[in-house]
């Protein structure tokens, strides 16, 4: 966000090998270690402010689109709501999405992704994997990093600035996981299950509940 704030035009990438101070959601460390991929996408007025949320699933289409392209795998390589890729319910990816506004009224977005590609972590309240343990070969950060430097400007010009979110959630529902199945989510201190239906048109996530249908805009989730 410093680059921005200096007035970087966007569309810089910056990689990593390592990281000793990586983040996800809600300030948790993030396991940063040697042959998996850690990249930051920064990009400036990508769409009015109110339709900059929305990013996270049009990278999140496009993730799983390289990531189905270096590890075509059987099941394929599957999204959680709202962006984590996973394999058979195993976490390959996380995804952290920050704003920021700018002199002039102008929208600084960095999307920061981990890709797990040689390694995992252990001891997680989740189930996690690495893209060369499911292919059983070694899979290379670089060559993960250049089919998602690919898919990520193919995902934006698909979503128009926010003007064709409707592709965009048509084709993040091609690729999600727990469809139609029962899911966990962990709303702050309180918990709600119910049968995943679909996303809206904003991308809220829709449950089918006991005490009725829930409107979900954010929480951790979890297939059961």
């Amino acid at each position: 966000m410093r680059r921005a704030k200096e007035g970087d035009p966007g569309k810089l990438w910056i990689i990593a090998r390592q990281q000793s101070g990586g983040r996800g959601r809600h300030g948790r460390p993030w396991s940063s270690p040697p042959g998996n991929l850690y990249a930051s996408l920064l990009l400036i007025d990508p769409a009015p402010t109110a339709q900059a949320p929305q990013l996270g699933f049009v990278t999140g289409i496009a993730l799983v689109r390289a990531l189905r392209r270096v590890a075509p795998v059987e099941p394929p390589i599957a999204l959680k709501w709202p962006n984590d890729a996973l394999w058979q319910g195993a976490k390959l990816s996380g995804m952290l999405l920050e704003a920021s506004s700018l002199p002039g009224g102008r929208l600084a977005c960095v999307i920061g992704m981990g890709i797990n590609c040689a390694s995992h972590p252990d001891g997680l309240p989740y189930a996690a994997a690495n893209l060369s343990q499911i292919m059983q070969t070694w899979v290379n950060a670089e060559d993960v990093f250049a089919a998602l430097s690919e898919e990520i400007p193919a995902a934006l010009d698909l979503w128009q600035r926010g003007a064709n979110f409707a592709a965009v959630r048509n084709e993040w529902l091609k690729c999600a996981s727990g469809l139609g199945g029962p899911l966990r989510v962990k709303l702050g201190e309180r918990e709600i299950t119910g049968t995943f239906r679909t996303i809206d048109e904003t991308g809220c996530l829709l449950l089918d509940t006991s005490a009725g249908p829930a409107i979900v805009e954010a929480g951790d989730v979890f297939l059961i």
